[in-house]
């Protein structure tokens, strides 16, 4: 394996997340080469070291050389790491496929699922980098990107088939506040990272709605078992949904006051319609795509998520959000432990 203390990073995608991740190995030493889709948002960085779209009141390091030039963001490169909306991840990896090289590292902290194909993250990098002779990991748990762009104490994983490239990205990643885990379970750190977008859009509605703590305390439980529940069907192991990215980043998404999810859903509870909310938003809440990416899914392979199909339907069917409350509570009475495995 390379080492990691000499790293040659490449960070795609200069929203909050992006920046704080480019900003953070900038202060450890790395120089990563970051790229903005913005122009302004580049000019910003490289004249203010601010990204005032996505992040500001960031003193950003000196060692991040911010590009529009995707290709030359992905050259040369060990570690590549993709933090671009899901919606997107395709299109921008085929563009950044010219510059990226075997042997390179492809981490994706980018949380959801492709509506068309229902493919994860690393899914969709995997068929785009074929034949590359790349390796694909993931980053993912409990991590508001300004809080860590604060160097307030926070805990993830760092998930991949090939224990030394989790290894590897540990090592990268790792400081005196950002402690990395490894795990195994690509699939299950990616599901959990997805679907809990689509539970705290529920929470927020919950919020909304004025319904109390112990209504949303029952969802936050209720929607981890459907995350559970789905991540075992295809493959994952259950442990994962106990750990950062399971439980820890559904708790935080489904109760911080920075979730754009959660905001999302707390405006619709609060009678606001979807394309009121969303063009208010500079940034992406990506619930609201993979609800509908979770909704077909688990359609097609028999999974049941009433939590997660009531989200669809207030979204994208027109049901209200006070009769998705009544359908989930007065649905058939059943054992707690069902479907438990």
């Amino acid at each position: 394996m390379k080492d990691a203390e000499k790293a040659r990073i490449g960070v795609i995608g200069a929203g909050s997340w992006g920046t704080a991740i480019a900003g953070m190995l900038g202060k450890k030493g790395y120089k990563p080469d970051l790229w903005a889709y913005e122009d302004e948002v580049c000019r910003s960085i490289a004249e203010q070291r601010e990204n005032r779209l996505f992040l500001p009141g960031i003193r950003l390091s000196e060692n991040i050389r911010v590009t529009n030039d995707l290709a030359r963001a992905a050259r040369g490169k060990d570690l590549v790491v993709m933090v671009v909306p899901s919606h997107v991840m395709r299109e921008v990896a085929e563009r950044a496929a010219q510059g990226i090289e075997d042997g390179t590292v492809v981490l994706t902290a980018a949380k959801g699922i492709e509506n068309k194909t229902h493919l994860t993250m690393t899914g969709v990098l995997s068929e785009v980098l074929a034949g590359r002779g790349v390796t694909m990991a993931v980053l993912s748990g409990p991590s508001f990107a300004e809080e860590v762009a604060r160097e307030m104490p926070t805990v993830v994983a760092a998930a991949s088939e090939d224990s030394e490239v989790a290894g590897y990205v540990q090592q990268v990643f790792a400081t005196h506040f950002f402690r990395v885990y490894t795990n195994p379970d690509v699939i299950g750190v990616q599901l959990g990272g997805a679907v809990k977008n689509v539970i705290a859009i529920a929470s927020g509605i919950v919020d909304g709605l004025g319904l109390g703590l112990n209504s949303r305390a029952a969802l936050v439980t209720r929607g981890l078992t459907e995350i559970r529940r789905l991540g075992i069907r295809l493959g994952a192991h259950p442990h994962t949904f106990a750990g950062l990215s399971g439980v820890g980043d559904l708790v935080l998404t489904c109760t911080g006051t920075l979730s754009r999810n959660h905001t999302v859903g707390k405006m619709i509870g609060e009678g606001k319609s979807l394309d009121e909310i969303l063009s208010r938003m500079s940034m992406v809440a990506e619930g609201v795509r993979t609800a509908k990416s979770v909704y077909n899914m688990s359609k097609n392979i028999g999974v049941e998520m009433p939590i997660s199909d009531s989200v669809y339907e207030v979204l994208y069917e027109g049901l209200k959000p006070q009769e998705a409350v009544y359908k989930l509570m007065t649905r058939s009475l059943k054992s707690e432990l069902e479907d438990v495995e």
